[in-house]
C-alpha cells in the first residue's frame, strides 16, 4: 500500500480571508460531498496584567509538528467518512482579529463533518507542538498557555 504524502500545514504569517475562501470554493464540483464543517481560530486581543495582546508570534518543532498534524488526519479519516481534510496553521507574527487557524472538514453527511472538525481542532491544541508568544504594545511579550 502506498502511503499517503503528507501536506505542509504551516503558513507564514496569517491565514487571509481569500485562501479560505478559494479552499471553498474549490468544493463546489465535488457533488459527493453534502456538509462542510470549518474551524477558523482568530487572535484575541485578551488583556493580560493590564496590557492588550496585539500579536502573537507562533512557532513550531517543525518535523514533530508535521508528523502530529499527519497522525491526526490519518486518524480522522480512519474514524470518520469524511471526503476530504485540510488544516492549516500560522507560524510567525498574527496580529489580532487576523486568523492563525483553518480547519476544514467535508464528508457526505454534516455529523462526520462537524463530529472530526471539533475533534481535529482539540487534538490540534493539546497534541502539535506550536507555541505563541503574545505581543504588547509595549513590545514586551509572554509566552501563551493554551487552553
Amino acid at each position: 500500500m502506498k502511503e499517503k504524502k503528507k501536506r505542509n500545514s504551516f503558513r507564514e504569517g496569517a491565514i487571509p480571508a481569500a485562501f479560505i475562501g478559494e479552499a471553498i470554493a474549490k468544493h463546489s464540483s465535488k457533488t459527493e460531498i453534502g456538509a462542510h464543517s470549518i474551524f477558523l481560530g482568530q487572535v484575541r486581543n485578551d488583556i493580560i496584567e493590564g496590557k492588550e495582546v496585539k500579536a502573537i508570534e507562533y512557532t513550531a518543532y517543525a518535523e514533530m509538528a508535521e508528523e502530529a498534524i499527519y497522525t491526526i488526519r490519518e486518524d480522522a479519516f480512519s474514524k470518520y467518512q469524511l471526503t476530504c481534510m485540510h488544516i492549516y496553521h500560522s507560524l510567525g507574527r498574527v496580529a489580532t482579529g487576523e486568523i492563525c487557524l483553518f480547519v476544514f472538514t467535508s464528508s457526505k453527511h454534516r455529523r462526520d463533518a462537524i463530529d472530526a472538525c471539533n475533534e481535529i481542532v482539540e487534538r490540534i491544541k493539546k497534541e502539535v507542538p506550536v507555541w505563541g508568544k503574545e505581543l504588547f504594545e509595549d513590545d514586551t511579550s509572554v509566552w501563551k498557555v493554551n487552553t
